[in-house]
């Protein structure tokens, strides 16, 4: 019974970096160069205060940070980083100069003191694991993605400051970089036995699953794009995630919170720690919540505020953020705290401290994205389409000229086209977008009209040498997919994309680009990755959130024309259900029907079994954990309907 088939649905962000590439990547341009030495003149580089900010309380780092799971897999690796970064090398021709020194930032990596009480392990992973000191042992904030990385972090800090139970764990939102890592700090054991509280937003576990499994496929392969995965790790290649400098690769895990926060002001003490917490929800995450510690005088700031400009609409993929609550909310952030603050820290990057200096930051913050929806919005309302309104937006120098909102991660061009994206969709007004041609049916037709594939190339070649990158992917883009065998046209295409990923400030767009051009000349990768929807989160998931993934499962072309009814008990949540396929849909109702197709009477953990494939759907008939009356052929039929997701589909080429 292959009911939820979730093992390559979420494969994500990398594999193994010996691949020979087809064609090398090539040297950076003179008209590369002239761009990266233009950042570097407009930038306010003599600023050296995130250097010291991002020192500031080092207590100790490991001489290797290489991090394995249980078989020997490497799962965290920063040694590859240090070969090619460091805070004494000049930017390479080949990197953005601002975002060569966010990577710089990024690498100071090891144990910080905050403050008294308060520590982190910074570049164990994408984001930092904080550890709070309690009477008697650690409250963690987000423990990674991985259970080797937060492991380590944990060995890491009991070595040097002593050893101390996990008393609590706080997961500050529905993102897998912070909580995915928690299974290599307690036990679902602990949890139930009370020996470790989890606390979470409310609404966390429903966001973290749904988010890696209805469009867990499609978001995953992007993720790829966005991360670098292949990327090999030099100065061509992979430098900076933008939050921190990538991913790791663990399996993991998701521990259940045993409590939700549900109202801003509401207040928890855990192990003679106070904590007040502000809910910010559809902020950076739909559960998300920053937390103030009255006895420290420090907040916590989940990932609403970084030393970035953040996302609007992540480049993977996802629901489009309210960029007008984010800045409401952090609005109301300085006004409950900004008075008393003695330090701000967060999930990424590095802390700042005084009042005074963490007040005019968090105005910045703020503004960012208020400046990004409201300009969006005022041009929109001028009849500009989300293309023309990302080429038409500019900062403010204040805005500009500031570090913190620089577009490491997200950037203005594509904040604001989400901003317009939210209000007016994926339709700009025009008549002839309204049902244009498909990519490999329009990539012909431009082809022929242009002269045919060899006088677009040649043209393009022009165009290449005048530095024109955008154009040039534009046309080969068409002469790829109106001809994808043409390796002539893969390669101009390749070329244009890796230049425009050496010319990138933001760590994502340099990873599309190159990963784009990694793919064009060597062509769709087949293996490797992080798992997401893994066993945890599998289990976590509710029948109703099962049956709406089966849902989108459906091949409507093998379900036209049936009508089944499938009555599925679940023994152990004392809950009922009714599976109907009708008009080539898929629905679920806890109205079960009278006389069903097929009834299937079991737990919610043989279901997770079957799913997870440790038995079988006629194993567990045979062994008694499932019952079955009614046409099994029809129910096998039904099973049939369900499409398997390639993950693996093309990108780059059609």
């Amino acid at each position: 019974m292959k009911l939820l088939h979730l093992s390559a649905a979420m494969l994500s962000l990398a594999v193994s970096f010996d691949t020979v590439a087809a064609t090398q990547p090539k040297p950076a341009t003179d008209h590369t160069k002239q761009a990266n030495n233009a950042v570097l003149e407009a930038l306010p580089f003599s600023d050296k205060q995130d250097f010291e900010n991002a020192k500031r309380g080092f207590i100790a780092k490991p001489d290797v940070v290489t991090i394995k799971d249980a078989k020997g897999n490497v799962v965290w690796d920063l040694e590859q980083y240090k070969t090619y970064i460091s805070e004494e090398k000049s930017a390479p021709d080949t990197v953005n100069p601002s975002l060569w020194r966010n990577s710089q930032l990024v690498m100071q990596h090891g144990l910080f003191e905050v403050r008294e009480n308060i520590y982190q392990i910074r570049s164990f992973d994408l984001s930092n694991i904080t550890f709070i000191k309690g009477k008697t042992g650690w409250i963690v904030f987000d423990p990674l993605i991985s259970p080797e990385t937060a492991k380590a972090a944990l060995d890491f800090i009991n070595q040097q400051l002593g050893p101390r139970p996990v008393v609590a764990i706080v997961y500050s939102h529905s993102h897998i970089d912070h909580y995915g890592g928690a299974t290599g700090l307690a036990t679902a054991d602990d949890v139930a036995s009370g020996k470790v509280q989890v606390i979470a937003p409310e609404h966390f576990t429903e966001h973290a699953v749904s988010e890696n499994v209805i469009a867990g496929n499609a978001m995953g392969r992007r993720a790829v794009y966005m991360y670098g995965a292949l990327l090999p790790r030099n100065a061509k290649g992979g430098v900076n995630g933008g939050l921190g400098m990538t991913v790791s690769t663990g399996l993991a895990g998701l521990l259940v919170p045993s409590k939700e926060i549900t109202k801003t002001g509401e207040s928890v003490t855990v192990d003679g720690v106070e904590m007040v917490f502000q809910m910010t929800p559809g902020t950076e995450a739909p559960a998300e919540m920053n937390t103030w510690f009255p006895q420290f005088k420090a907040l916590w700031m989940a990932e609403n505020t970084t030393n970035t400009m953040h996302n609007i609409l992540t480049l993977r993929g996802a629901q489009v953020r309210d960029a007008l609550i984010w800045s409401s909310f952090l609005d109301e952030t300085i006004n409950l705290w900004g008075d008393k603050v003695e330090v701000k820290f967060q999930s990424h990057h590095w802390p700042l401290w005084e009042s005074k200096n963490i007040v005019p930051y968090f105005k910045k913050q703020r503004d960012i994205y208020k400046f990004t929806h409201d300009q969006s919005v005022r041009l929109m309302n001028q009849g500009y389409t989300g293309e023309e309104i990302s080429e038409m937006i500019k900062l403010p120098a204040e805005l500009e000229q500031n570090w913190a909102t620089r577009g490491y991660y997200g950037t203005l061009r594509h904040n604001s086209r989400a901003v317009y994206q939210r209000y007016m969709g994926w339709y700009d007004g025009n008549p002839a977008n309204l049902n244009n041609l498909p990519p490999e049916q329009v990539a012909k037709k431009y082809m022929e009209y242009m002269g045919g594939e060899k006088a677009v190339i040649a043209k393009a070649r022009d165009s290449f040498t005048k530095g024109e990158y955008r154009w040039v992917a534009e046309v080969m883009k068409h002469a790829v997919f109106a001809n994808v065998n043409s390796t002539e046209a893969k390669e101009l295409l390749a070329d244009s994309l890796e230049q425009l990923g050496y010319q990138a400030e933001s760590g994502p767009w340099r990873s599309v680009y190159l990963q784009g051009a990694y793919e064009l000349r060597n062509g769709i990768p087949s293996a490797g990755g992080t798992q997401t929807a893994t066993p945890d989160t599998i289990r976590a998931m509710t029948p109703e959130m099962l049956f709406d993934y089966l849902a989108v499962r459906l091949d409507p072309a093998k379900a036209e024309g049936k009508n089944i009814d499938i009555n599925i008990d679940f023994t152990d949540l004392k809950q009922n259900f009714t599976l109907t396929v009708e008009n080539a849909v898929l629905h679920h109702s806890k109205n079960q029907v009278k006389d069903p197709d097929v009834a299937l009477v079991m737990s919610m953990k043989t279901m997770n079994r079957i799913q997870l494939k440790e038995m079988s759907f006629d194993d567990a008939i045979k062994n008694g954990d499932l019952k079955m009356a009614g046409d099994k052929a029809l129910f096998n039929s039904f099973l049939a309907m369900l499409d398997d997701y390639n993950f693996w589909f093309n990108v780059v080429m059609p």
